[in-house]
């Protein structure tokens, strides 16, 4: 199968069976999806597997960022989930945004892979992502920030994954405004002088009635 073809059939799955990737299994994976471009290879990410209890840990984080007595059960929808972190390097050349975009752009390629591999694969976040529970939870550091979780498991025989609306890719790739040309450069110019020729008048008024 080539890029394209994998690119277009990827879909999310809300909904998957308890199968899951061994850890064996992901880490060929991971590794194809660290290609991304990333510039001065700082490598600003990290994954974090949550299985089995690992699963509860983050339902009580969500409950407690949450103001909830009631653990969520969100996390138990997939057998895996994989927490993408964004982990900030020092850096005078490549900007905080930048490498946040490395991070989401290895989550991005990671869930192509794994759909490619037969798994069903979505991408979830919410409002509750960056909270200081959840990112105690994950044990992060300072530098890191989390950009959410793929939930991963087997696709459902029989199932559909969700559906996507045709993109019009005619309307979304453009072209760079008309620059100026040189034609526009003796009007700027005859602009120039216009606005500076009453300033001058004054000038020479101003002379003449101190020579008087």
């Amino acid at each position: 199968m080539s890029a394209l073809d994998a690119v277009r059939r990827r879909a999310s799955w809300s909904r998957v069976t308890d199968d899951a990737p061994t850890r064996e299994q992901l880490l060929p994976l991971v590794e194809a999806a660290g290609r991304v471009a990333d510039h001065s290879s700082l490598r600003p990410w990290r994954l974090i597997e949550l299985r089995g209890d690992d699963r509860l840990t983050l339902g009580a984080a969500l409950a407690k960022a949450d103001g909830d007595d009631k653990p969520s059960t969100k996390p138990m929808r997939a057998p895996l989930l994989l927490a993408v972190v964004a982990s900030y390097r020092k850096s005078d050349k490549v900007p905080r945004w930048e490498q946040e975009a490395v991070a989401s752009g290895v989550a991005h390629t990671l869930s192509l892979l794994l759909d490619e591999a037969g798994w069903g694969v979505i991408w979830r976040t919410g409002g509750l992502t960056r909270t200081k529970a959840v990112a105690e939870a994950h044990g992060l550091k300072k530098n890191e920030e989390l950009l959410g979780w793929l939930y991963v498991g087997g696709k459902p025989d029989g199932k559909q994954p969700g559906r996507r609306k045709p993109v019009d890719a005619d309307a979304l790739l453009g072209a760079m405004p008309a620059a100026s040309t040189k034609d526009d450069a003796p009007a700027k110019g005859d602009a120039l002088k216009k606005a500076s020729a009453p300033k001058k008048k004054k000038k020479d008024r101003a002379s003449k009635r101190g020579s008087r």
